[in-house]
């Protein structure tokens, strides 16, 4: 697939950055004018990712989160997000719906569940005290043709 444009945003992953990775993804789709709809579900599905590399990923400890979008042809959104956390011991299971390795918390365990249902594609991948990494894509409705 042709990139159009991409953009790489590099944050400390403290739980207030989460609405910054919302804002740097809102302002940055907008040149290929995506519906409400289409831009709640994207803005929905990075602040899951990046609040499960905050809260899950560093636990209680610092380090960054990798926000990386990339616009490609025929209007398909990449977005990546990667930290260099304690990773996922069994990437099968952390992503059916429930589960949590924080219940204490009260985490609902749906986050995957719900990047799942707003992107087309969702992929996980992590190595044990290495990180995370999730990529997901969605491709945008063709913008309304208006009659002159």
């Amino acid at each position: 697939m042709k990139i159009i444009n991409s953009v790489k945003f590099i944050f400390p992953g403290i739980s207030e950055n989460e609405r910054t990775a919302r804002a740097v993804v809102s302002a940055f789709l907008v040149q290929l004018d995506p519906t409400v709809e289409e831009l709640a579900d994207i803005r929905t599905a990075v602040s899951e990712a990046v609040t499960n590399s905050i809260v899950h990923g560093y636990r209680n400890k610092s380090g960054d989160v990798e926000l990386h979008i990339k616009l490609l042809q025929n209007r398909e959104i990449y977005l990546r997000i990667k930290d260099k956390g304690c990773g996922i011991t069994d990437v099968k299971q952390a992503m059916q719906p429930l589960f949590t390795t924080l219940p204490e918390e009260d985490r609902a365990g749906l986050g995957f569940a719900v990047m799942e249902s707003m992107m087309d594609k969702l992929q996980v991948k992590s190595i044990p005290g290495k990180g995370t990494t999730i990529v997901m894509r969605k491709k945008l409705e063709n913008p309304i043709c208006q009659e002159e």
